[in-house]
């Protein structure tokens, strides 16, 4: 079994952390307790907290979108890419996706609303997760749709059902938020 390195390891505890209590929640002491690695090898790996969060947000992604795009990989229509998304959000809000872990709500939309200033970098990277996940939408609909109008119109409308029902989800507690959008989103 190969040995997950200490500069993952930190990074893999302090999202897990991040993501269940927040980011100003959680301290170096609790990721360092949780980890077992020493606060000198932490700060061999990341200069600051800042540096271990922006770290997190980029690992997010790149975990995220990996499974999204592996859930989402047919466009024979747009009728079956609508499906697979909803359904792929529906197995992740109500706990089947091992990859992503328990849901707790949108990482990106959580961690970016503990930062005010638009211009800091953790919230930077929030934003450039939800542009990865429009031009996701743009790049496998496009072959499906020729009108750049109509193209434009269902990828905003699939955006706003998709941060809709994870919203729903995490702070309503509604579980079937994403079938609610799913039957929504396949009317257009």
């Amino acid at each position: 079994m190969k040995q997950i390195d200490k500069r993952q390891q930190l990074v893999n505890t302090a999202l897990k952390l991040f993501y269940e209590k927040g980011i100003h929640a959680v301290g170096i002491n609790e990721i360092l307790v949780e980890s077992g690695i020493a606060k000198k090898t932490l700060y061999n790996h990341f200069a600051s907290k800042e540096a271990l969060i922006q770290a997190c947000v980029i690992e997010r992604d790149q975990s995220f979108m990996t499974w999204f795009i592996q859930k989402c990989n047919d466009n024979s229509s747009t009728t079956v890419f609508i499906e697979q998304v909803f359904d792929a959000l529906d197995e992740w809000i109500n706990d089947k996706s091992v990859e992503l872990g328990s849901f707790s709500g949108c990482f990106f939309v959580n961690s970016a609303a503990e930062y005010s200033d638009h211009h800091n970098e953790i919230k930077k990277l929030c934003l450039q997760h939800k542009t990865h996940i429009k031009h996701f939408f743009e790049q496998q609909l496009e072959p499906l749709i020729s009108d750049k109008n109509q193209l434009t119109s269902l990828v905003e409308l699939l955006l706003l059902l998709k941060e809709g029902c994870i919203n729903c989800a995490h702070v309503m507690g509604d579980k079937q938020s994403a079938l609610k959008a799913k039957a929504l989103a396949l009317v257009f």
